[in-house]
């Protein structure tokens, strides 16, 4: 089981995350207002570069796999500062959907692993429980009982 452990830094990066995505919904709640657009685009990079690191980011835009995604965010960003938002959120949201379509397949998978896992230890809780108290009528006593009538 991997350990996740929330210092001040990733709890900062958290938290700026989370405000670059809330404005950048207003942004495009307020007819793609190009001002609470760059100032989410900032913020959820920067939130995403103090959560996972400077070195691990930069590792993540610039792998050969995610550089479709990266360049479509980046000119979408350039696209949102210049004046044309809808443009710029449309790509956006292509190099995002490009750079994070991975995660959405772990995260699934991931999931449903530990809910089997945790399927998995009650059952053997219940079982240990059983066995070891004696309570219950295993499978094995009920033929018995029919066998002996």
């Amino acid at each position: 089981m991997v350990s996740f452990e929330m210092d001040d830094r990733k709890k900062i990066g958290l938290g700026l995350t989370g405000f670059g995505i809330f404005f950048s919904f207003l942004g495009v709640l307020f007819f793609f207002d190009k001002g609470l657009l760059a100032m989410g685009n900032i913020l959820f990079l920067s939130g995403v570069m103090l959560t996972i690191g400077l070195k691990s980011s930069l590792q993540f835009f610039m792998k050969p796999s995610n550089y479709k995604g990266t360049i479509s965010f980046g000119v979408g960003f350039f696209f949102v500062v210049v004046g044309w938002p809808v443009l710029g959120m449309i790509l956006e949201a292509y190099g995002f959907i490009v750079l994070f379509r991975e995660q959405c397949v772990i995260v699934p998978h991931k999931s449903e692993e530990q809910v089997l896992q945790g399927a998995e230890r009650r059952q053997q809780t219940v079982f240990k429980r059983r066995k070891g108290k004696g309570q219950g009528v295993g499978f094995g006593k009920i033929i018995k009982g029919v066998l002996s009538l």
